[in-house]
């Protein structure tokens, strides 16, 4: 086992407190601190401690030994997967991902950033805020209707033929500052649509806040996810959650963003049948719960100790509370809040034990 020094990435939507807080640090921190990234991206991989070892160039040394055949065969000689904690304390961008064929020629002929699908899950730490999918044509409408505003016929109308899709189109090719304006002091009278008024007093001249009112609202628990596939138009709007998904950072952008945006892209890539997102509570009652999902490239478990983590493929274990040690084959790591260490392929089990909270990685291999 190898324990990991890992990546915090800085962006204005970031939090001051909740990645500082986990990793104890002084608080608040200098600057917003959006993404601590444990993993072997090319882009920010994990280092191993002591050594400094970049942890993509230690798993290219023995992808057999460290990966396992099975991962090896299915994902090829890298780590399939990317773990994250996410402290959202301002909207991110209005995204969507690739799917595999898409990514694949997008990164062959369009500039993506890797070849391959950034499907992920979302565990949320505190109360956690998202759009995601879109919601009932039906239920959208009811709520322009509540809304009532004008400007929004076309929008409207597209939603009564059950054309979600037409109706982003429309949207984001059409919504300016003075649409923006007009449907924030609508949505005032609305409860339901509370976010979009925050969304317009971020971004008053953004096509995306508009593109919002389609969207479903989800509001997780701790300890609820959510899972966003490829194709799912998202954003992300407040709490601090652990996120999994294939290694890639693959992101279109439409809106909510100062980074540069492609609509068209977006609307090529969007699945226009993604319904509201799901809910998921989790498997399992004792001291190890799983987050299943429909990817082969990952799956997230919640880890207590007294769990008892089986053997087979690469694995990631990230402490996000107290403290935890992890042991396996004679080894021991201790991990604390924001720490992690990185399992590779063995035929034998790991012990957590302490009395902390940890994630722990997996494929979602048969």
């Amino acid at each position: 086992m190898h324990k990991l020094d890992t990546i915090v990435r800085e962006y204005h939507w970031g939090s001051r407190t909740a990645l500082a807080r986990m990793r104890g640090e002084p608080s608040p921190s200098a600057v917003p601190q959006a993404e601590l990234w444990v993993g072997a991206h090319p882009d920010d991989p994990s280092r191993l401690a002591g050594c400094d070892v970049p942890l993509d160039a230690h798993l290219a040394a023995d992808p057999a030994g460290l990966l396992g055949p099975d991962s090896l065969a299915a994902f090829g000689p890298r780590l399939p997967f990317l773990l994250k904690v996410l402290a959202v304390d301002a909207p991110l961008s209005l995204q969507v991902h690739p799917n595999r064929e898409q990514a694949v020629v997008g990164f062959a002929e369009h500039g993506y950033r890797d070849d391959r699908p950034k499907p992920e899950v979302l565990v949320a730490l505190t109360a956690f805020e998202t759009l995601s999918g879109f919601r009932r044509p039906a239920d959208t409408v009811a709520l322009l209707d509540e809304l009532d505003v004008p400007s929004l016929g076309e929008m409207r109308a597209a939603l009564s033929v059950g054309d979600t899709w037409s109706a982003l189109r429309w949207a984001l090719h059409n919504a300016d500052g003075a649409l923006v304006a007009e449907v924030a002091d609508a949505a005032v009278r609305v409860p339901a649509l509370a976010h979009v008024v925050e969304l317009a007093k971020a971004y008053p001249a953004d096509a995306g806040v508009v593109a919002a009112l389609l969207l479903n609202a989800v509001r997780l628990r701790p300890g609820q996810a959510v899972y966003v596939g490829a194709g799912v138009l998202h954003a992300h709007l407040r709490g601090t959650g652990v996120e999994l998904m294939a290694n890639s950072d693959n992101v279109l952008r439409a809106g909510l963003t100062t980074k540069p945006v492609d609509v068209d892209a977006v609307l090529s890539l969007v699945e226009r049948d993604s319904g509201p997102a799901a809910v998921l509570d989790g498997d399992g009652d004792g001291p190890l719960r799983t987050y299943r999902t429909p990817e082969s490239e990952f799956r997230l478990h919640a880890v207590r100790p007294g769990a008892v983590l089986p053997g087979g493929g690469p694995q990631l274990l990230l402490c996000t509370s107290g403290s935890v040690v992890v042991s396996r084959d004679g080894d021991e790591v201790v991990l604390r809040g924001g720490e992690s260490v990185f399992l590779p392929h063995s035929a034998n089990a790991a012990d957590v034990t302490g009395a902390g909270e940890a994630f722990w990685a997996t494929t979602n291999l048969a």
